[in-house]
């Protein structure tokens, strides 16, 4: 009898949901298409290559030691925090500030501790340590936070 091993991942894909992977603009009176600079896609380049395998997340000790918490208090893990910092960086997208708040706080987001086994294990050769590295510096430089203007 053969047996595969069958991995449950929807602790991974809820963390992936919860960043909203998808764009999010004001498609009022806009028409034709979305255009961006060649600049501007480049700032894309390592970022939307992910396929979503998992094995930065598993090989992370942050991620093992705060990824499954179910709830406000969790790590999101390499994964999805460079498919939240590739939609933060889309030059077409309007809600980074509302995306950047919904990282903000002491879990999601600052469990990254640089170890770089995401990027070891990558089979795209991606760098998930330097995109949570881009929306750490992204959270201090940005103006005031949206929640505080409201």
């Amino acid at each position: 009898m053969i047996k595969d091993l069958v991995t449950d991942l929807s602790n991974f894909f809820r963390q992936h949901a919860y960043i909203e992977p998808f764009l999010k603009a004001d498609n009022t009176g806009r028409t034709g298409e979305f255009l961006q600079s060649p600049d501007e896609r480049k700032e894309l380049d390592g970022l939307y290559e992910c396929i979503l395998c998992a094995c930065c997340s598993t090989s992370c000790p942050s991620y093992w030691w705060n990824g499954d918490k179910n709830g406000e208090e969790e790590y999101l893990g390499p994964a999805a925090l460079l498919q939240a910092y590739r939609w933060i960086a889309d030059s077409r997208d309007e809600a980074a500030n509302a995306r950047l708040d919904k990282l903000e706080d002491e879990f999601k987001l600052y469990r990254c501790h640089t170890i770089m086994n995401c990027a070891q294990v990558c089979p795209k050769g991606l760098n998930p340590a330097k995109a949570i590295a881009e929306i750490k510096k992204r959270m201090v430089t940005r103006p005031a936070k949206t929640k505080e203007r409201a």
